[in-house]
């Protein structure tokens, strides 16, 4: 019988099964799960959010190849104050990889602003004191949706139009939507909804099934 998770990932781990210096995200699992158990790609240290864990090559490859764009959501927190303007470029595609390669279009949309101050929480602990010289600085919040998983993909994008990230969470894999029941750190087997959803999520984005 395989096995299918997901994980409701805290900042700072590493996304990977071993590190020799640098705690994993194996550590939120008991023993006897981590024997078996690999993540389905990667979220950055700094990132939190879904993440899915499978012992299933199959899974693996049908959301991991690049054929398949499937789709993935996230919510942003950046410095500065993005605009609906900023927010068309990011679909229509933006230069990332030192200009070298054009985005995917996305889905993207504004749900707002918020200040430094008003962010205190989400800041990483390295740089809050620093950004928090500057409390009424404005900060942009919005989710975007990509169909590729480049490294650092949404970070790239927002530098692109002006924003630096300070504060990413991903929502949802295709249809599949993080379980707000979790807090960071849990997590919980997927339903057979969910994982028929993942097993059919190809080029067509996916109604979020919450």
């Amino acid at each position: 019988m395989a096995y299918y998770f997901m994980l409701n990932k805290p900042r700072r781990l590493l996304s990977a099964r071993s590190d020799a210096s640098k705690p994993t995200v194996m550590t939120c699992f008991p023993p006897e799960l981590q024997a078996v158990l690999h993540p389905v790609g990667r979220l950055d240290m700094d990132t939190e959010g879904l993440l899915l864990f499978t012992d299933d090559g199959s899974l693996d490859h049908h959301l991991l190849m690049p054929e398949h764009h499937v789709e993935k959501t996230y919510l942003y927190r950046s410095l500065g104050a993005l605009t609906q303007e900023d927010m068309r470029r990011l679909e229509t595609g933006v230069p990332i990889l030192h200009g070298r390669a054009v985005s995917r279009p996305a889905r993207a949309e504004l749900l707002g602003y918020s200040t430094i101050a008003g962010s205190r929480e989400l800041l990483p602990a390295l740089c809050r004191e620093k950004y928090l010289k500057n409390p009424d600085r404005p900060v942009t919040i919005g989710t975007l949706r990509v169909t590729e998983g480049r490294k650092h993909q949404i970070r790239m994008m927002l530098h692109a139009v002006g924003g630096h990230v300070f504060y990413l969470k991903r929502l949802a894999i295709s249809g599949v939507a993080l379980d707000p029941a979790l807090a960071p750190g849990e997590y919980r087997a997927l339903t057979a909804d969910e994982l028929a959803i993942l097993r059919s999520a190809g080029t067509e984005p996916s109604p979020v099934r919450a």
